[in-house]
């Protein structure tokens, strides 16, 4: 069976910690949390070698485009402690709209970030190789954008 996370004491410990101005959040999965851009690689550090935590996998990356923001969202497990988390970021749709790559925390995390970049048009800071993956170098847009108009031949 799987564990459940004490989402108010790991945020405790995150602000506490990293000052990650992490937050609950809530949504049917009773999983989530949410933090800041500015500190998302320290945070997803901190989760995956702290021995209470070890969250060794990264299961997917993904994003969603809301009408106010992007949110970036990642699903993380822990094989020894068998218990998941939600970890979302929220970015303005500024331009460029971006968040730091988590490819350094996981190896992993490369493939989901270069999906994300190419259907959402969302940056990753610091990936090692961060271009299309999924449709050719010259399309023009990011089709999973709500704003995304197909262009007619």
């Amino acid at each position: 069976m799987d564990k459940k996370i004490d989402r108010q004491a790991l945020v405790a410990f995150l602000n506490e910690k990293m000052d990650a101005q992490a937050e609950v959040f809530e949504d049917n999965t009773e999983a989530s949390i949410k933090v800041s851009r500015l500190k998302l690689v320290e945070t997803m550090q901190e989760l995956r070698k702290n021995p209470q935590y070890k969250f060794d996998v990264l299961m997917n990356l993904s994003s969603v485009d809301y009408p106010e923001n992007f949110t970036v969202i990642y699903h993380l497990f822990s094989i020894e402690h068998k218990h998941y988390l939600t970890v979302k970021v929220e970015i303005s749709k500024e331009n460029p709209c971006w968040v730091p790559s988590v490819s350094s925390v996981w190896k992993a995390a490369q493939v989901h970030e270069r999906e994300v970049f190419d259907l959402m048009g969302i940056l990753f800071n610091d990936h090692p190789d961060l271009r299309r993956i999924l449709l050719p170098e010259d399309f023009a847009g990011h089709p999973l954008r709500k704003d995304f108009t197909q262009q007619a031949d």
